[in-house]
């Protein structure tokens, strides 16, 4: 509906009953039992409910919740029961209804459905990190009861996503960040391709909206190109599958322009060098399901005989499908213009259960059954989770995600039991993933035999024995030797377990220290000595006082009594460390100190306006956050903190999308302007190597292009060099200009800025 266009009362009714009659056209179209009578009753509640209200777009309300039910039913595949949930889905939260009076007009299992969309109405954002994991654990909690509340809830961020551009830059900042971060890959996890996809390519355009429209623009413009080139490729094979008699569709799959860009930053290269835009999708046509797998290897054996395969890139997911249900076989063969090739091999069954999800499982069921019961094994992968009594928001994202985009591997336990784990999994994952107890006492392994240290990554087809001693005790270096959440769980329970007397000792250090000084323990205070300390949690705040890591002193005193901070938490957290332990201060980061813009006095932010970024004479607005060190010019967001200080991150940078999806309303949209100081960039080039190049590399940068240069490392090995370069820079775009040039030199082969 457009905004800026008045429609009568009439005209919207119209459009009010157009659009529930393509959710009840397309409900009939499925195979799901016929229930129209409630879905209309439904609608009509849900529509007398919301009368008069309207979204911020303008158009009449109950036009979302016809949206987010239509895409339940035709685009993830869901009855009766879920669409009139989704068509009541925000009743509860927004009017004077109660679960129960659902339940009263519309049965328990809709009004169990509805219950557990009111409790996860807000996603996972709150005003404090605690309260955001709850909330993220309450959606998974009502999922392992019930797999139709995550999936309306999915209809509902999707529908919200296509109507993003009528919210304020920082609500859409935050809604991406949060969708980017958990959304996406949980559909992915789910099998929900299409979705994924297109909540990914949304996120991206309002955060990056300048990078997405630079790239939707080169792929348009490289089509024609493409489309000769995937031509030459494909044709001697299409041929080849007509010659046997086969009924199949192949088409060019061109990456999204999410993944495009996600390439571009993870490979540090230009779009013109991302070789793999496409692949080849081959769909075949099968009447007997058993007949498929060997229809896949029949292709597999005709395109291979055509082009070379490329040696470690064959991937097989029909015998052991992933744990979201996708089958296919995949090879990569090199292409007439030397380059490498995707081909993917799908039945039609496969292709619509890879890019549907459930709407594929349901097209060839009759009626309505459990359909929860296709994901129970997932859900058992987080149930550790789910019960981990306090873990940290930022710990708890972080270690849900790892199990939601992870590709898997499939190995052996000695008498033959299969286990399917993420990619990078190693001995000690395996042996958590038996048991907490073998976990906390392995000691080694036995992978084909053979004896492996418990840090040995595994691999597809690997027997795994674990060897334990009752002499080992979990160690916290451990925890960089795990990839799966289970484990990082399990191992985090250990070391608690283990570690909980010192943390006791803490505690009491910490309330005898407020109780003397007449402070009273709050949620302000515990934030303020969190970030004074840099520790994620109380419980970790609590072991570092029990074992003296840190200390409290009078620095600190001061610093809970004071209303405004004007020292960053870095540089005060040095002092405190300085002086708890005994040690006199360094004269050179004195120096250092001294020689930085001061900070102006804070200032409330507006978190609905855009911040302007500053830096001139009279000092600094910002602070540029460690982790990412983005300079002027620089896709960057705020991230406003206690003290009202904002601090800048690139978008690009992984804290960034932990501090979106976590502390949601404190993030605010920036723009830089009047910044006059000089920043650290990091460039990496790389090359052949030949005498004389480095002279070469350093005369340039610091005659000819007059950059300081304040630190290189190079390294070279078998005629092939790397070089590690900082300079001081005043914007992101001479950093391109730099990288630009050095990529002229003769020997260099790429040069990047690494953030």
């Amino acid at each position: 509906m457009d905004s800026a266009t008045i429609y009568t009362p009439e005209q919207e009714e119209q459009m009010v009953q157009d659009a529930f009659r393509e959710v009840l056209d397309g409900y009939l179209a499925s195979n799901h039992r016929k229930k129209v009578e409630i879905i209309e009753r439904a609608f009509k509640f849900a529509k007398e409910a919301h009368k008069g209200i309207r979204r911020r777009s303008g158009e009449p309300y109950i036009l979302h919740p016809i949206a987010v039910a239509k895409i339940a039913s035709q685009e993830i595949g869901l009855g009766s029961t879920s669409i009139c949930a989704a068509l009541l889905h925000d009743v509860v939260e927004d009017t004077d209804y109660t679960v129960e009076d659902i339940e009263r007009h519309f049965g328990a299992k809709i009004a169990q459905l509805v219950g557990g969309l009111t409790k996860i109405s807000g996603g996972i954002f709150g005003d404090r990190a605690s309260a955001q994991a709850e909330n993220f654990r309450k959606l998974l909690l009502t999922m392992s009861d019930d797999i139709r509340v995550v999936l309306i809830k999915m209809a509902d961020r999707l529908h919200n996503m296509r109507t993003l551009g009528s919210m304020a830059p920082n609500k859409q900042y935050k809604i991406a960040g949060e969708t980017l971060y958990i959304y996406a890959p949980l559909a992915h996890r789910l099998g929900l391709f299409e979705i994924k996809t297109e909540l990914e390519d949304l996120s991206f355009k309002y955060e990056h909206p300048a990078a997405y429209a630079d790239i939707e623009a080169k792929i348009k413009d490289t089509e024609s190109h493409r489309n000769e080139v995937y031509a030459d490729f494909s044709t001697p094979i299409v041929e080849r599958l007509k010659a046997m008699g086969l009924e199949f569709e192949a088409k060019a799959r061109v990456k999204s322009v999410y993944s495009i860009w996600n390439k571009m930053q993870t490979k540090h290269i230009p779009f013109s060098e991302v070789y793999d835009l496409y692949a080849m999708r081959i769909v075949f046509e099968c009447d007997r399901e058993e007949d498929e797998n060997e229809m896949c290897w029949k292709i597999y054996n005709a395109i291979t005989s055509i082009y070379q395969k490329h040696p470690d890139r064959t991937r097989e997911w029909l015998s052991t499908p992933k744990s979201n249900g996708y089958k296919a076989l995949h090879v990569t063969v090199m292409g007439p213009d030397g380059n490498w090739v995707e081909v993917q091999i799908r039945s039609r069954r496969m292709d619509e259960t890879a890019e549907k999800g459930f709407a594929a499982h349901w097209k060839y069921k009759i009626g309505e059954g459990d359909e929860e019961s296709e994901l129970q094994i997932w859900l058992q992968t987080i149930k550790d989770i789910l019960e981990d009594p306090e873990p940290s928001a930022i710990d708890f994202l972080d270690t849900l995600k790892l199990n939601l985009f992870a590709s898997e591997i499939v190995v052996f336990t000695p008498s033959g039991e299969l286990w399917t784990l993420p990619a990078g999994a190693t001995v000690l994952d395996m042996a958590f993933n038996l048991h907490s107890e073998l976990g906390s006492h392995c000691i080694a392994g036995k992978v084909n035999h053979r004896l492996v240290p418990l840090s040995q990554e595994l691999k597809s087809g690997d027997q795994v024995e674990v060897l334990t001693s009752q002499s080992q005790m979990p160690q916290p270096q451990w925890m960089q030797f795990l990839a799966t959440a289970k484990a990082k769980t399990r191992l985090r329970k250990a070391l608690q377990k283990s570690r909980q007397p010192t943390v006791l000792k803490g505690k009491k250090a910490l309330d005898a220290f407020l109780a003397e000084n007449g402070i009273e323990e709050s949620n302000n205070i515990v934030t303020k000595l969190l970030g004074l300390f840099h520790v994620s949690n109380l419980d970790e705040l609590h072991y570092q006082l029990g074992s003296e890591q840190v200390i409290l002193n009078d620095y600190v005193l001061k610093t809970l009594k004071r209303r405004s901070e004007k020292e960053s938490s870095e540089s005060f957290l040095k002092k405190i460390l300085r002086i708890g332990r005994g040690s006199s201060a360094n004269s050179k980061t004195e120096a250092k100190e001294a020689s930085e813009p001061a900070l102006p006095e804070a200032m409330p932010v507006n978190m609905k306006e855009t911040y302007i970024l500053r830096y001139d004479s009279d000092g600094a607005n910002f602070l540029l956050a460690d982790c990412c060190s983005p300079i002027p010019g620089d896709e960057v967001l705020g991230f406003v903190g206690d003290d009202n200080r904002v601090t800048v991150h690139s978008l690009t940078c992984p804290r960034a999308a932990v501090l979106k999806a976590s502390y949601g309303p404190r993030i605010v949209a920036t723009r830089w302007e009047r910044v006059e100081g000089k920043f650290l960039a990091h460039v990496r080039i790389q090359g052949i190597d030949r005498h004389g190049i480095l002279q070469e590399l350093t005369q340039m940068i610091s005659n000819h292009l007059n950059m300081d240069i304040r630190r290189l490392n190079i390294a070279a090995e078998d005629e092939v060099f790397s070089c590690d370069l900082w300079v001081r820079v005043a914007a992101a775009t001479v950093v391109e200009d730099l990288c630009a040039k050095l990529r002229k030199v003769d020997g260099v082969t790429s040069a990047a800025r690494i953030y």
